[in-house]
């Protein structure tokens, strides 16, 4: 019985989220996200190697590998050598083989003064990633410079074992909505373009002042995040008027919004859903001021917890059907890839 008991601790099942990355996955689709931190000093990579093996035990959602089962893929543990620190590369965020880098699912580099994390999507979304990325930075600082971290925030305590909250899926506890609200099914604008070798990369970097953002958004009584928004649908609404096309469709962003900040929940694997502020300029022309205040009520409507946890419930129907979860694996995938 004790033998029964650990062994389904050894495994995790894949949270609502990340039940469809590995599905989506492909030669020339990455699920691969990308964190780094700057330091003072240039990196030590033996150094910065013994603080990532110390620290990933820590993390045990993230040191595991992915399996297949019949019906579902999980986590188990892996206690393969590694990850291992490598000097940073040209071509960020390449799709991870399961099956590669000892099966870990994590990359750590360093360039200069910088220290990097990549994760695949399965494992868990930005804040548990910066949670493991700024654990391991504290431990290097530690072992380079003796520095005096204690944990708190995004650094946790090594030496202490996971809280089971941060292992658990967080969807699955929140979504006791009494109702499943509908998706809106209407069709949007989809930008295409020319499409480029797969061997093709572009990375775009721009830097901006956060003041001068933050001033500007203050004129049109919107935080940054409504801003910032605002202008790329002001942009693509004039990329889909340059096209010409016979039939418009409404201007939609699919925004991230992270349920920690509705929800109590330590977890460091996925916990965000999306909600789509837009403009319809089928009902007329907008100028950008219109389209900032319309974001920016979209957002204040959308963004509360009761509308939330509908949306978590809705989504979290289809793993709780209990026909779809006798599905074979292979049939859920070619429908996944299919939608």
């Amino acid at each position: 019985m004790a033998m029964e008991q650990k062994r389904t601790e050894d495994w995790y099942r894949l949270d609502l989220s990340a039940i469809v990355y590995p599905t989506l996955q492909r030669r020339d689709f990455s699920s691969v996200y990308r964190l780094s931190v700057l330091l003072r000093e240039e990196v030590d990579p033996a150094v910065l190697q013994q603080a990532v093996d110390q620290v990933m035990p820590r993390f045990p959602t993230y040191k595991a590998a992915i399996r297949k089962g019949v019906f579902w893929r999980y986590l188990e543990p892996n206690n393969r050598p590694g990850p291992f620190v490598q000097p940073d590369v040209k071509n960020p965020c390449q799709p991870m083989h399961f099956k590669g880098n000892n099966r870990y699912l994590v990359r750590f580099y360093y360039y200069g003064r910088r220290i990097a994390l990549e994760a695949h999507h399965s494992l868990g979304d930005g804040t548990g990633g910066m949670c493991l990325l700024m654990t391991v930075t504290a431990q290097y600082l530690r072992l380079k410079c003796q520095a005096q971290i204690r944990p708190e925030g995004f650094v946790l305590d090594i030496g202490s074992q996971p809280d089971p909250e941060e292992l658990e899926d967080a969807y699955m506890r929140y979504a006791n909505a009494r109702v499943c609200p509908p998706r809106p099914g209407e069709k949007t604008y989809r930008v295409r373009g020319t499409m480029e070798p797969f061997y093709t990369l572009n990375i775009v970097d721009g830097i901006m002042s956060v003041s001068q953002v933050i001033q500007v958004a203050k004129r049109y009584n919107a935080t940054v995040t409504e801003y910032l928004k605002a202008v790329l649908i002001y942009a693509l609404l004039q990329k889909q008027e340059q096209e010409k096309s016979r039939r418009q469709r409404p201007v939609k962003i699919a925004m991230p919004v992270n349920l920690r900040r509705f929800f109590p929940s330590k977890t460091l694997r996925n916990f965000i859903t999306m909600i789509y502020p837009g403009v319809d300029p089928r009902l007329g022309d907008y100028t950008f001021p219109e389209i900032v205040e319309q974001v920016h009520h979209y957002m204040r409507y959308y963004l509360n917890e009761k509308l939330l946890r509908g949306d978590i419930t809705t989504n979290a129907e289809t793993q709780r059907n209990p026909f779809i979860r006798v599905v074979p694996l292979f049939i859920k995938d070619f429908c996944v890839r299919q939608f």
